[in-house]
């Protein structure tokens, strides 16, 4: 299938000829595997007394003088990263570190490795919702969430061959292997604001600006005397919409007004969270208004869509960018993908619903995949169908038509096992087709669980973490409530009380299918536990029963409801 090599890559293409490899063995393709090169390891100096790290982590460290020392600007996903960044700068400059600023709540693990420098404890300055929203995605919602990172990441990836890593689109890789154990060093603001404001930071001015983007606590920071504006809005790739890890959702309206914003700086220099820096007034604000006009492309043409009653299907396959977008490295698909955000859109605004009547009440996708494979002849004409398509190169349908034999595997072991391996192939040629980061991780992170080469299982499911759970025992049993198996907590009516030895008192009450957090008051039980024993019970080390007969647990009232109550919940250590 001959392809112009100056036609633009939408989502992904079957076009071996563009398929390339890596160094470490990785396939994937050109443009993908060219877009490392903007993301290799590299300490910038844009002007004197700014320097920006990048390539030592998913995200750049970024350090300004001021008259006062220097100020860090993230801090990256752990202790190891941020005291590699320093190793850089101290070749540079001895300046001390006086005081931490943070764009968002992603990238900010390595304080802790400043304040080790320092010898104590500095201000550190943010938006105001950065603890609550490292809070959201650490408890809850913590096994998708990670999951996703996984998936999105390529975290499972090997270091070498066809599947490895090349690259994350914003980074490297989200953790890099010298960077290991990856100790978490977060210190919460000291200094925060969730308006526009003024700070004077090491005898700097500067001026701060939220800036939503792809967390509701982003922030722009722009350092007028220096002409030096640091921002976590313009990245080195199309704006991510979409996260495929999954996220709430991004409203690109408000992300136009902080590109308007970047735009109407007159900035010199323009550091970002992610990918080098870029340089001269000019081109800055015109590679500014250009990334802001793609997302105001890809709203405007969903609502047009939508306004025509196209479904979410349909506009995903008819919104395409222009061709024009692809004159800047900027505006490209190296991260996510357009034909995702658009669907993203559709349904920030509009919900999962599209009208299309087939989606109104679907079959459950067991009984629809069995009705397919019937309807289509069975489940060797399916399969006869998919190899086709993988041998026309059309992996849209081929994909399709494999996920309805994996749904519904055939029942001898050893053909349903090849047709994962077909369903394999297909994501496999699909993710070493696609210029886009995210895919090609998301799409070989499948192909390699499909095939047992790299499973999956450990992160479907709710996964304590020990040193979390010691640290705020009433949260983890809080986080419970969506643990709550409905069939096991039929009929169950019992609420306990949780006494941590000096660590707090909680309650959670177990009624009409749900688990509601109390503060303990009014319980028909309580049990008490040090936090490092409800740690071990949390993390499966051992069940509530052994706990109980070590005496390392104590229940006041009916034992038998509380183990009742503990056996609602889908744990290893219940039920």
């Amino acid at each position: 299938m001959a392809v112009d090599a100056r036609t633009p890559v939408r989502s992904f293409e079957n076009n071996p000829d563009r398929v390339v490899t890596a160094a470490n063995g990785a396939r994937g393709h050109r443009l993908h595997v060219e877009h490392r090169a903007r993301l290799e390891r590299r300490l910038y100096a844009p002007r004197p007394g700014v320097w920006c790290l990048v390539g030592n982590g998913l995200s750049n460290q970024t350090f300004i003088e001021g008259p006062e020392g220097l100020i860090a600007i993230d801090t990256g996903e752990c202790v190891e990263e941020m005291r590699a960044a320093l190793k850089e700068l101290r070749a540079v400059t001895q300046k001390p570190v006086v005081a931490v600023m943070y764009t968002h709540f992603h990238y900010v693990a390595g304080t802790r490795a400043i304040f080790e420098e320092a010898g104590r404890k500095l201000p550190v300055y943010a938006h105001d919702g950065i603890v609550a929203n490292r809070a959201r995605v650490a408890d809850e919602i913590g096994p998708f969430y990670g999951r996703g990172l996984v998936e999105q990441f390529g975290m499972n990836l090997p270091a070498d061959g066809p599947d490895a890593l090349v690259n994350v689109g914003l980074g490297l890789a989200f953790r890099f292997p010298e960077h290991a154990p990856f100790t978490p060093g977060f210190e919460p603001p000291t200094v925060t604001t969730a308006v526009a404001t003024i700070w004077q930071v090491a005898g700097l001015e500067v001026h701060v600006t939220p800036a939503p983007s792809d967390a509701t606590d982003s922030m722009t920071f722009w350092f007028p005397a220096l002409g030096v504006a640091v921002q976590n809005i313009l990245w080195p790739a199309l704006f991510n919409v979409f996260a495929i890890r999954g996220e709430e959702y991004r409203d690109p309206r408000i992300l136009l007004a902080g590109l308007d914003h970047l735009a109407s700086l007159g900035a010199d220099h323009l550091l970002c969270a992610h990918g080098p820096p870029l340089e001269g007034r000019e081109a800055i604000a015109t590679r500014a208004r250009r990334y802001r006009d793609s997302i105001q492309f890809l709203w405007d043409q969903t609502v047009r869509g939508m306004n025509k009653g196209w479904t979410a299907d349909e506009i995903a396959a008819r919104v395409k960018l222009p061709a024009l977008y692809d004159e800047d490295w900027l505006t490209t698909e190296r991260y996510g993908v357009a034909e995702h955000h658009v669907r993203q859109i559709h349904n920030g605004l509009k919900g999962w619903f599209d009208g299309d009547p087939a989606k109104l009440f679907p079959l459950p996708p067991l009984e629809r995949a069995r009705r397919l494979i019937r309807g289509f002849g069975g489940h060797a004409a399916v399969r006869r169908q998919l190899d086709e398509a993988l041998s026309e190169g059309d992996l849209r349908w081929a994909t399709e038509l494999g996920t309805w034999l994996v749904r519904d595997p055939d029942p001898d072991a050893t053909t349903a096992r090849a047709d994962r391996d077909r369903l394999a192939g297909s994501l496999r040629r699909i993710g070493q087709g696609s210029p886009a980061a995210n895919i090609r991780c998301w799409a070989l992170t499948q192909a390699r669980d499909l095939e047992g080469t790299g499973p999956m299982d450990r992160f479907r499911g709710h996964r304590f973490r020990r040193p979390a759970v010691i640290a705020n025992p009433c949260a983890a049993v809080h986080t419970l409530r969506v643990l709550l198996d409905p069939v096991r907590a039929d009929g169950v009516d019992h609420h306990v009380r949780f006494v941590f030895t000096n660590a707090g008192t909680t309650g959670l009450h177990v009624r009409n299918a749900v688990a509601c957090p109390t503060d303990g008051s009014g319980a028909t039980a309580t049990i008490s536990m040090s936090p490092e024993d409800w740690a071990d019970i949390l993390t499966g080390k051992r069940d509530l029963a052994q706990t109980l007969e070590t005496g390392a647990a104590h229940i006041e009232g009916n034992t038998a409801a509380v183990l009742v109550f503990w056996n609602s919940f889908d744990l290893a250590s219940a039920g």
